[in-house]
């Protein structure tokens, strides 16, 4: 597939460039990254090199669909479709700069992939989210949106610092995307 790019009223969403690379690597820099995402730690311009190469081959596979968030022409974050299954299913996964956080831009910019993974060509049934217990301020973004919780993994997400438990909650393309209430906020 070719890459999509995708605008709301506040941002545009990209494939990620080599010109991101700089940016991408200082917001990694901040310890909130890693404790919540899968970015090693630490994280240099190495890692960013090879996720730009990476993402610009999986838009091509059709197996992960990862765009730069970007506010007034800079980029402020990533956002993707992972795992995305030929049955209709994907996972959402985001992350911002510790600046753009509180401002609304991550509920704004996951609104649009969610609309765009449940319109063609994907078509998607299912598309879930998964974060480490605890994290409330992706929790709260996925709420926004109308995914229902499902519940705690334990010890059901690996990453650089070994399993952790996780929450999951899904939004199905016949949701009505009215936030429903979570136990766990």
């Amino acid at each position: 597939m070719e890459p999509v790019t995708l605008r709301t009223e506040r941002l545009e969403l990209s494939v990620p460039t080599a010109a991101d690379v700089d940016a991408i690597t200082a917001a990694a820099q901040d310890p909130e990254v890693p404790r919540w995402t899968t970015l090693p730690s630490p994280y240099e311009r190495t890692h960013a090199e090879d996720f730009i190469d990476k993402a610009a081959t999986w838009w091509d596979e059709e197996s992960e669909l990862t765009w730069g968030v970007r506010h007034e022409g800079r980029w402020i974050g990533m956002i993707g479709l992972h795992r995305v299954e030929k049955q209709g299913a994907a996972e959402i996964g985001f992350w911002l700069d510790a600046a753009a956080r509180g401002h609304g831009f991550l509920t704004e910019a996951a609104a649009a992939v969610v609309d765009f993974g449940f319109a063609e060509p994907l078509s998607l049934t299912r598309i879930q989210w998964r974060a480490i217990v605890g994290n409330h301020a992706s929790a709260r973004v996925a709420q926004k949106l109308g995914f229902r919780f499902e519940g705690t993994l334990r010890q059901g997400l690996s990453g650089p610092r070994g399993r952790d438990d996780g929450w999951i909650a899904a939004v199905l393309a016949t949701d009505d995307r009215a936030p429903q209430p979570w136990p766990v906020l």
